[in-house]
């Protein structure tokens, strides 16, 4: 092991070449779930009206405001129907909104079929899937080095 040149780095190197088809199929798997997911939330015909739905409440209740007319909305504001309550405050928005599809849309409640992936999707940490994509092109860039420079070592690195 003493006459190895680099055999930390060429240690290091195994080590992660055992653990690359592990690591290629978790990101691909998680990849696949979110382009899912993305493609159904896009396409759902259901949701696109749910969500028009609330831009017309939203633009009922500022009527004659400067937010009355309103061609979308952030997704954070969301979060605001249920904070949004009547005179009487008993009824929130999303109540509101919940009566009237079950009124007059009913075929739109059963939306979340559309969505099948979304759950899963959800559980997915951005910020985890970057770190594990950022640790496997690492890992590339240090078997490439070492490839590289094993190419000088002679027979004793010929069976790296």
């Amino acid at each position: 092991m003493m006459k190895v040149p680099r055999v930390e780095s060429k240690l290091r190197v195994f080590a992660f070449r055992i653990t690359f088809s592990s690591q290629e199929d978790d990101l691909r798997s998680n990849l696949s779930i979110i382009n899912h997911a993305t493609t159904e939330v896009l396409e759902s015909v259901k949701l696109r009206q749910i969500m028009q739905t609330i831009l017309t409440l939203g633009n009922a209740l500022n009527h004659g405001t400067a937010r009355g007319s309103a061609v979308g909305f952030k997704l954070d504001s969301l979060l605001k129907l249920s904070g949004t309550r009547a005179r009487n405050n008993k009824m929130t928005l999303m109540h509101y909104l919940c009566k009237l599809l079950s009124e007059k849309m009913p075929e739109l409640l059963d939306f979340d079929k559309d969505l099948v992936h979304l759950e899963a999707a959800s559980k997915i940490q951005l910020k985890n899937l970057a770190e594990g994509m950022q640790a496997v092109s690492k890992g590339l860039e240090k078997v490439e080095q070492e490839l590289t420079a094993s190419d000088n070592d002679g027979d004793i690195s010929l069976g790296f």
